[in-house]
């Protein structure tokens, strides 16, 4: 049995997560889709049980369905697991993952400045990477986003 398909099974037996909610598209690669409310109990079995030890990224998405979010994970065996989660784009509140990996903040200040996302948890500091003089609620990676919206706005 492959790396990719012991990871499969182990998140499938431990959470039971359906077998179309997680797949193996090529060698090394498994992407699965949660919910927002397993999100961290996955996350961190991922981490300290499967041994994925590597924050690589987190990756924002506007989807047709709102906000989603992408953690990925890589394993010392150069398997990557890819977690994804979806939040409402009207109320885009996150846990911080910060505490599991310190170096996360930088990818979750990304995602508050270009996806206006809340990430709970996430310390103070400045804007990243959008400059400190961006306007407040301009979120240049959603897809209804335009130029100075705001401004017409007011």
């Amino acid at each position: 049995m492959s790396a990719e398909e012991t990871v499969k099974l182990s998140l499938m037996k431990k959470f039971g997560i359906a077998d179309d909610k997680i797949r193996i598209p090529r060698p090394r690669r498994l992407f699965l889709e949660t919910s927002q409310a397993d999100f961290e109990k996955i996350f961190a079995f991922a981490k300290d049980e499967l041994k994925f030890p590597h924050l690589v990224s987190i990756t924002g998405f506007d989807d047709p369905q709102g906000l989603s979010f992408m953690y990925h994970l890589a394993a010392d065996n150069g398997v990557i697991l890819n977690i994804r989660f979806t939040v409402p784009k009207e109320n885009p509140v996150i846990h911080s993952v910060t505490a599991y990996f310190p170096g996360a903040d930088i990818y979750e200040r990304e995602l508050v400045d270009l996806f206006g996302a809340k990430v709970e948890g996430l310390a103070k500091g400045n804007r990243y990477p959008l400059t400190d003089d961006w306007p407040q609620g301009e979120h240049p990676l959603r897809k209804d986003w335009k130029p100075g919206q705001k401004e017409r706005a007011a």
